[in-house]
């Protein structure tokens, strides 16, 4: 079977290009790792059998994620919120109304994140080698370490040519990656393929600063999640991913990736793909803003009622404002405060950027704090222990200040977004103490 091209256009006109291979009734929309290009990832042999097999029991579509392979690359390196938009627009376009999102190690992420928060447009999950973090911390030990970090950094000097395709294996050895010295001369060919220089290094950075977990036990649609013996590091990390998805079952293959064999990959996913369920509605992962006026019982004690009445409806007019442009839904006011609610954390923070440099014209200043997590949809608005938590933020934050969560930050990494540490606090009647960032001027 041969794939059929084309482009989908997204909302401020980037080009994505994608293909489709099969037939239907299913739609599996497969997204690679980072490295890679659509067209030429068929000359990889493992690729070949591994898409060739799913194509013939559904609809294969793939794409470029925007800035690499046949995609624009006159276009900024892509954020996860992005990401996100322009799955759902190649979905639209090829018209996959509920499919399955597969994906592979950091490929995965956008699949989940679109799974999270909105889950009517996703009928299962599959993901191979899933990596929601790449980098070690102590709380998530399979993670590469510093060195393997420096060593990729050193790698992307030689992007494009076989030296950088050979210190690529050499780089996958030191995660416990067993690559065959042969396919060096793939590596580089599909690299050249993949983007020029400046982005690769750019898309690395990216990868380093990811970090997706708090996203998983939001995902209440069913999930395969597949995963080879060995190494033994690999199937640790996909173990506990699955230990933090509800509805996941984890399927461990025999052998190694480097063995070739995609019999067993093909069965796990003919299997799974006849598994489908309404999806639940009652919670879904979304991000939170609250805002309130700095001060303002003393500006309305000194302004007088009349006065302070005026500076509250124009206060009130320019939060509307800014979250019409930013996609926000406002969810409550009550007296000087908004709490609204959006589906990605990048653009909650830029609606608060905007907020607080507007209001400034009205001589007030004000204060915002950010988090996403699972909210319980309540008469069809978010409520629960997510929607405390965004409150308890904001209340740290000062005058003009937006303060977001360790969540938030690492869901929004490549967003051109900066932080600066605020510490950890106790948030009142929150469990735990929690790290927050500060927002600040690129």
């Amino acid at each position: 079977m041969e794939p059929t091209f084309g482009y989908a256009r997204a909302s401020d006109g980037a080009y994505l290009a994608y293909s489709t291979t099969g037939e239907g009734p299913l739609d599996v929309l497969w997204q690679q790792d980072w490295f890679g290009n659509i067209d030429i990832v068929w000359e990889d042999l493992t690729s070949r059998r591994r898409f060739s097999g799913i194509a013939q029991m559904a609809r294969l579509i793939l794409h470029d994620r925007r800035g690499i392979g046949l995609s624009s690359r006159d276009v900024p390196v892509p954020n996860l919120e992005t990401r996100v938009a322009d799955l759902v627009t190649v979905l639209d376009t090829v018209g996959a109304e509920r499919p399955v999102l597969g994906g592979e190690r950091e490929g995965g992420s956008p699949n989940v994140l679109l799974a999270a928060t909105q889950p009517e447009r996703v009928r299962s999950l599959i993901w191979y080698a899933p990596s929601p973090r790449s980098v070690w911390t102590p709380d998530y030990p399979w993670g590469v370490r510093p060195e393997h970090v420096e060593h990729e950094i050193e790698t992307l000097a030689a992007w494009g040519t076989t030296a950088y395709g050979e210190r690529f294996i050499e780089n996958e050895a030191l995660a416990d990656h067993d690559l065959h010295p042969s396919i060096a001369g793939l590596v580089a060919r599909a690299s050249r393929h993949t983007a020029t220089p400046d982005v690769a290094r750019r898309m690395s950075q990216i990868w380093f600063e990811s970090d997706v977990r708090d996203v998983l036990p939001a995902v209440r649609v069913p999930t395969l999640i597949l995963q080879f013996e060995r190494p033994a590091l690999g199937l640790e990390e996909s173990t506990h991913v699955a230990s933090l998805m509800a509805e996941a079952e984890l399927v461990v293959l025999p052998g190694t990736e480097a063995d070739g064999e995609t019999g067993p990959f093909i069965d796990a996913i003919r299997s799974f793909l006849g598994q489908d369920r309404a999806p639940e509605l009652d919670t879904i992962l979304s991000t939170v803003l609250f805002t309130d006026i700095v001060d303002s019982t003393a500006q309305q004690a000194s302004m007088g009622d009349r006065r302070w009445k005026d500076v509250v409806l124009a206060h009130h007019s320019v939060v509307r404002d800014a979250l019409g442009r930013w996609r926000g839904i406002e969810n409550d006011t009550a007296g000087d405060g908004f709490y609204a609610t959006f589906d990605g954390p990048a653009r909650a923070i830029r609606c608060a950027q905007e907020i607080v440099e507007q209001v400034r014209a009205i001589g007030i200043e004000i204060r915002a704090g950010v988090h996403t997590g699972e909210c319980e949809v309540i008469d069809g608005k978010c409520g629960g222990l997510t929607v405390s938590i965004g409150a308890r933020v904001a209340a740290q934050a000062g005058p003009s200040s937006v303060m977001v969560s360790q969540t938030v930050k690492d869901l929004v990494a490549g967003s051109g977004l900066h932080f600066t540490e605020a510490g950890e606090y106790e948030l009142k009647g929150v469990p735990d103490r929690w790290r927050l960032y500060r927002v600040v001027a690129a």
